[in-house]
């Protein structure tokens, strides 16, 4: 396993985290796991574009509602049991065809403990935002977007392609499901798709 050589990390809680070994301490708290999606080239190590990553502090998953149950979902006038609202403008996919509530697309500066569940565990430090409005980030120890990112998880946002373009899940092609882990997400007929890497979250600042 990857482990971080920059940083030492001093959990306040009990969790078991990778050894890691440094000269400036950072204090992390174990949480339970956090999904962040990001953009950005797989083999990235940093970037300038935090400001357009959105995160679930909740897993989003079971919290969704399937494909063939939008009718119902519709029904319920876009109130889903788990007390979030469908954006019939803004909706978002998970790889096994659950609908899922939109992430929160303010990532707190700060440090993030992630993990992509495989073989790289690291330290993500997201900067505050510039007087532009971008926020820059950076993986520790050369680790990429690849390295961190969950394979099996996938994730897409679908807007509508132009101005009053039926974008509808009732569009989907729920055989497309469930996608494979590494690759895109299903396109749907009148939406502009975007796929989202998805990185856990195991820890956070201390002070978060």
């Amino acid at each position: 396993m990857k482990t971080l050589t920059r940083f030492v990390i001093a959990l306040v809680t009990t969790a078991v985290i990778p050894p890691v070994f440094a000269s400036e301490p950072i204090k992390l708290k174990r949480v339970r796991t956090q999904f962040i999606a990001a953009l950005g080239a797989p083999e990235a190590t940093q970037g300038t574009n935090a400001n357009t990553w959105g995160i679930w502090v909740k897993d989003p998953g079971p919290r969704g509602v399937w494909l063939r149950n939008f009718d119902k979902l519709e029904a319920a006038g876009g109130q889903a049991d788990a007390n979030w609202r469908f954006d019939n403008k803004d909706w978002w996919l998970d790889e096994n065809g659950l609908l899922m509530e939109k992430p929160v697309f303010e990532l707190a500066a700060g440090n993030y403990l992630v993990t992509g569940d495989r073989e790289v565990t690291t330290l993500l430090t997201v900067f505050p935002k510039d007087k532009n409005g971008e926020q820059r980030w950076e993986l520790a120890d050369g680790a990429t977007l690849h390295d961190v990112t969950h394979m099996p998880c996938r994730t897409a946002r679908y807007t509508p392609a132009e101005a009053g373009a039926d974008c509808t899940p009732h569009n989907a092609d729920q055989s497309k499901f469930k996608v494979a882990p590494g690759t895109v997400m299903p396109s749907v007929p009148s939406c502009h798709k975007q796929d989202y890497a998805v990185l856990f979250v195991v820890a956070v600042d201390a002070d978060t």
